[in-house]
């Protein structure tokens, strides 16, 4: 116990200080081992007169305006304090990317309202979640890593999977909170825990969200968006 204290309080000290996307950046790499890079970010604001802020990458019709990697690319992923220091310090506003699979967290994600629904219902079955990122458009469901080959069996394996929902496993990746981008602010709708956040299991969280889904009066899915 009187270790777990001592962890936290040297964690606080090394925060005071610290800009806020960096000491999130950072919590992310060192403390929970979990890789990130940083996002291409916005457009500076008036940049582009009355149109709002767009995306800062090249193409003026970018379909994820601020959330997706540019330079560097998604490969430059990495749980190094020192590189994740150098980004966040030249870019204090970028937002976080984890690159997800291999060792890292993978997700399940769905529009903003069937996943406020589906939430209420798998709490209501008694389904223990972790941590759920939020932004206005889309949540996601943070599950522990799987492989394409595991996906594609669990898949195969239900009769019917919700349409709307996503997949983000090896290869991919998701914005971290507490980033802006093009969708707005990106926020915890269920904060992982301070030192080691419990992951669920891919399977048993998909096999819920089925399951939460089917059994509409009119015979659709309750969670459709």
């Amino acid at each position: 116990m009187r270790e777990i204290l001592g962890r936290r309080r040297r964690l606080r000290l090394r925060r005071k200080g610290r800009p806020a996307q960096l000491d999130a950046a950072l919590t992310c790499a060192t403390a929970w081992q979990w890789p990130v890079l940083p996002g291409v970010g916005l457009q500076a604001a008036g940049a582009r007169g009355d149109r709002g802020r767009g995306c800062a990458c090249p193409d003026p019709e970018c379909a994820v305006p601020g959330a997706h990697p540019f330079d560097p690319g998604l490969l430059a992923a990495t749980t190094d304090e020192r590189m994740v220091r150098w980004w966040w310090t030249n870019r204090p506003t970028a937002p976080i990317l984890l690159a997800t699979g291999g060792r890292a967290p993978c997700a399940l994600s769905l529009p903003a309202v069937a996943a406020a629904r589906a939430l209420v219902e798998l709490d209501g079955m008694h389904v223990r979640l972790g941590p759920v990122v939020a932004t206005p458009t889309r949540w996601s469901l943070l599950v522990a890593p799987y492989s394409l080959e595991r996906l594609g069996e669990l898949l195969h394996a239900q009769d019917w999977v919700p349409s709307s929902l996503r997949f983000h496993g090896e290869g991919g990746y998701l914005v971290l909170p507490s980033s802006e981008v093009g969708a707005g602010q990106v926020r915890w709708e269920r904060a992982p825990a301070p030192d080691a956040p419990w992951l669920p299991d891919v399977g048993a969280v998909l096999d819920a969200l089925v399951e939460a889904s089917s059994g509409a009066p009119d015979g659709g899915s309750r969670l459709a968006y």
